[in-house]
């Protein structure tokens, strides 16, 4: 039976959003119900989602959830909500998928200004009919929003030419605990005691505040693309890839893959280097021949895609990234570049790291606590780190899901403190049970 107090909140929502933008959690569709109870620490229920349609709409709903001290648990359409830590004492998920309007594309300035949930396949589709894109290729383009992949930092492959998704940001707009909204960047009207909005909300997953409306650069699509895979034995697997990374060649993507994800995408049985090239034709052609000969000369195997290259990147991801299994275990590392081909041998599983930088993420059907210990251990001792992303509950409850082990925890709860002094926003999802 609904309570009193569930059934005023829910009619003070719809006050604000209309009754059907307010969704009683018996009403979720069952699978969306199954990724939130996925994010949710055992014993932790909801009331149901809120999906304002615009930036004030999410700034009453948000002032109102202040006000009553509930908590809620932001998101966009859901697709990586149980990436992270899982999430204790929330009320309402907030989502943004219905705010996902274009502001404002110009094209002669390469920027584009969108809702936080309009998803990328959509705004993909918007920059192609101007032969323009953005730099980052999310986990799920499908179904991924733009506010949630700032959220969770999801850049993927090409971080190799243009970098984090954070260095692509020019402007945000954000609602804050108290539901005011505070902007940053190229479209500033007030910013907020001098913190950088942009770099400080990329990877916050929703602790600090919502993300409501983001401006972003964009890029000229390119005239030609291919992708050259290299296969073989580690040690020179590693060469080439030390040589290519401190040549003068210039490729928008390079990722070394494990042997099983070799495997798994016909590739044979030996580790690969696969190396992506976009420009005019005769660049990709000539950049493209060069690596290949480099790698013939060490043994390695050479594979070149132009025609079905998108179906090649296309299965790479998926092979990663998409499990029917609930079991299945995703989890984000960090080493040094040098130490890549060497984890990925460590790791004996379906692994991507993308080598210029060092990050990377790999995917166990089962695997037991003890041996995600153990590699945690190791990539700490190649200078860097291992989170849980996706797992089951029961794990998540065993492990420390970030594995975070450096000394900046006092001043991230300082600023979590700062932006969200009642904890209302995604509590203990964040590390160190921020």
């Amino acid at each position: 039976m609904i309570s009193t107090t569930d059934l005023k909140n829910r009619q003070e929502f719809e006050k604000i959003v209309g009754e059907a933008n307010v969704q009683p959690w018996d009403e979720i569709e069952p699978l969306r119900q199954q990724q939130i109870i996925q994010s949710l620490a055992p014993e932790t229920t909801l009331q149901g989602i809120i999906y304002p349609q615009t930036q004030d709409e999410l700034a009453q709903v948000i002032a109102y959830i202040h006000q009553e001290k509930l908590r809620v648990l932001p998101c966009g359409s859901c697709s990586k909500i149980n990436w992270g830590g899982l999430i204790k004492s929330v009320d309402f998920v907030v989502s943004t998928e219905r705010m996902n309007q274009l502001i404002e594309h110009a094209v002669g300035d390469l920027t584009v200004t969108v809702e936080a949930g309009m998803k990328f396949s959509e705004l993909k589709a918007i920059l192609d009919q101007k032969n323009q894109f953005l730099g980052f290729d999310p986990t799920y383009p499908e179904r991924a929003t733009i506010g949630g992949i700032i959220a969770t930092g999801d850049t993927g492959s090409l971080r190799q030419r243009y970098r984090s998704i954070r260095d692509m940001i020019l402007g945000i707009s954000i609602v804050r605990y108290d539901g005011k909204i505070a902007k940053a960047g190229g479209r500033v009207v007030k910013n907020v005691a001098g913190y950088d909005l942009m770099k400080l909300f990329t990877s916050s997953y929703g602790t600090l505040g919502i993300i409501s409306q983001i401006t972003l650069r964009v890029y000229p699509q390119a005239e030609s693309s291919g992708t050259v895979i290299l296969t073989g034995e580690p040690e020179a697997i590693t060469q080439v890839n030390q040589t290519l990374l401190s040549s003068a060649l210039t490729p928008v993507a390079v990722d070394l893959i494990s042997t099983n994800l070799s495997k798994a995408l016909g590739l044979g049985d030996h580790i690969g280097l696969v190396v992506q090239f976009q420009s005019i034709p005769e660049s990709v052609q000539q950049q493209s021949q060069r690596l290949m000969e480099l790698g013939e000369k060490l043994g390695l195997k050479a594979i070149y895609f132009d025609a079905d290259e998108a179906n090649l990147w296309q299965q790479l991801k998926q092979q990663i990234w998409q499990s029917e299994s609930n079991t299945s275990i995703l989890c984000k590392i960090g080493i040094t570049p040098t130490s890549a081909v060497k984890t990925l041998i460590q790791c004996q599983t379906l692994g991507v790291i993308h080598a210029g930088v060092g990050l990377g993420v790999l995917r166990f059907e089962s695997v037991s606590s003890e041996t995600l210990l153990n590699l945690r251990h190791w990539c700490e001792s190649q200078g860097g780190f291992l989170s849980l992303l996706k797992a089951p509950l029961e794990l998540k409850q065993q492990l420390e899901v970030w594995g975070y082990s450096g000394n900046a925890l006092n001043l991230m709860r300082q600023i979590k403190k700062q932006f969200d002094p009642q904890n209302q926003f995604s509590p203990n999802r964040f590390v160190g049970g921020i």
